[in-house]
């Protein structure tokens, strides 16, 4: 009952943008599961509105769409992985204009397994996925600017 009362009482804008991250976490979790990552990222690239110009990024904006993502998370069952993550925030900053880049990093393990970390970058700075042994990833070269 507290978690509706804390859901009732944001703003609308809040609230909209919570139940947007939360809905296109899921959208993003299926299709992940379901499809080519190609034809995933083609299709949440159709959700986003493609800047024609850069634009002054609003941190305010910005940071607005990390707490939705982030409380999304928590309500999502299971586990969500950082790349369901980054492609929602991705695609939510899109739709508000900002500039975002996924990035892929891979690092060895322990015992010599292929890690994978993703994260979302926005005008040369981390906005989600930064962790605190970061610097054991190797970034991969960004995917396609041009598409989501």
């Amino acid at each position: 009952m507290k978690r509706l009362y804390k859901f009732l009482s944001l703003k609308l804008s809040a609230s909209h943008l919570l139940v947007s991250a939360l809905l296109l976490l899921g959208i993003v979790r299926l299709g992940l599961w379901l499809l080519p990552f190609q034809t995933l990222r083609y299709l949440l690239s159709r959700m986003t509105r493609i800047a024609t110009e850069v634009q002054e990024i609003n941190q305010a904006s910005v940071d607005r769409v990390v707490w939705a993502v982030t409380v999304a998370n928590r309500y999502m069952p299971g586990e969500v992985k950082c790349l369901a993550r980054a492609l929602a925030t991705q695609v939510l900053l899109g739709q508000r204009g900002h500039q975002a880049l996924l990035r892929i990093g891979v690092a060895k393990g322990e015992q010599g397994q292929l890690e994978a970390h993703a994260w979302v970058e926005s005008q040369g700075r981390i906005v989600i996925g930064n962790l605190a042994d970061f610097s054991r990833y190797t970034p991969l070269p960004p995917l396609e600017e041009g598409r989501l």
